[in-house]
């Protein structure tokens, strides 16, 4: 009876041994399968970044704050282009909060009651800056020019704008 007893006991952890040899089996080859697959998003992914770094270089070309030839010309005269950026940017932006009908820069009236103001505005270099304006139903764009006067004040000078059609 001691026999059978140690017999169906050495079964029971002979299967016992095997289950978790299986079982260890198949999640060690799901880990590598999972790690491969992560890998292969790895290299993507690494492709993904490289493609959109290189996208903001192009989109970083006319920004006053990536262009050193813009930046030189304002160290030249001693003022700090980094800084000066969101001056210039504020400075036009507040020219949304005008009196009456028409704005200071933008040529155009805004239809229905509503002011026209600008919407987005990116410094080019140290002389243009582009900017979008809109009132909710008509929109266009506008090229600036900009300069700071002796007392270092910024002065604005309209170049070119469009206005598109509504359809």
């Amino acid at each position: 009876m001691k026999n059978r007893i140690f017999m169906y006991l050495f079964i029971f952890t002979l299967l016992l041994v095997l289950f978790q040899f299986m079982n260890s089996k198949s999640i060690i080859e799901d880990y590598d399968k999972n790690l491969l697959r992560a890998e292969a998003d790895v290299e993507v992914y690494k492709d993904s970044i490289a493609n959109l770094t290189s996208q903001l270089e192009d989109l970083s070309f006319f920004n006053l704050t990536k262009s050193q030839d813009a930046l030189n010309y304002f160290d030249r005269d001693g003022v700090d282009g980094v800084i000066l950026e969101p001056v210039i940017k504020d400075a036009l932006y507040s020219m949304n909060a005008y009196e009456g009908e028409e704005h200071p820069l933008i040529p155009y009236v805004g239809t229905g009651g509503k002011k026209i103001a600008f919407n987005t505005i990116r410094v080019l270099n140290h002389k243009w800056i582009i900017a979008d304006f809109s009132d909710g139903t008509i929109w266009g764009e506008m090229l600036i020019n900009y300069s700071l006067d002796d007392n270092d004040d910024l002065r604005f000078k309209r170049l070119d704008q469009l206005l598109y059609p509504l359809d």
